[in-house]
């Protein structure tokens, strides 16, 4: 039990993180959106940088980025509640149904790792740059996010099985 518990509690938690990071960038918009804005147009990357081919430097383009990443943050966050829920159902059932509870909360986190991994480490830090910056470089918040949501992930993909503590 204490180790089922141990799974939900963390799914919790990463749910209220990104709850947390979905209503930041909902009440402080522009704070993210500078952030955002700064990255595709690829103002503070190192200069003469033969990349700058790719910079977006039209707003539409900006905020149509931004309300997309929040727009996947909101979803992983539902999706991550709902889990929760989920697995807080199933806790005190056979180990088959809190194993097929799981379904919801690992696409959840799959999700919100691929946020991390391909809208801010591949094509924010790479694409676009982003680690040749000193002001707007989001990279270690991207892979701190990444290694939570990871280590959550491999925490609860693995199997319960009936009598375990």
């Amino acid at each position: 039990m204490i180790t089922r518990l141990s799974k939900l509690l963390l799914l919790a938690a990463v749910a209220l993180l990104d709850t947390l990071v979905v209503f930041n960038n909902l009440t402080d918009f522009d704070s993210n959106y500078q952030f955002v804005r700064h990255v595709l147009s690829m103002d503070s990357t190192f200069p003469g940088n033969r990349g700058m081919w790719r910079a977006l430097t039209v707003p539409a383009m900006h905020l149509a980025f931004y309300i997309t990443i929040i727009a996947w943050e909101i979803v992983t966050m539902i999706l991550l509640w709902w889990g929760a829920v989920d697995l807080f159902r199933a806790l005190r059932r056979p180990a088959a149904r809190f194993n097929s509870a799981k379904r919801i909360p690992v696409l959840a986190l799959t999700v919100s790792l691929l946020m991390w991994l391909v809208a801010f480490l591949s094509v924010g830090a790479e694409w676009f740059l982003m680690w040749q910056s000193h002001a707007w470089n989001g990279q270690e918040a991207a892979f701190r996010n990444f290694a939570v949501v990871g280590i959550v992930l491999l925490l609860l993909v693995q199997p319960e099985t009936e009598g375990q503590p």
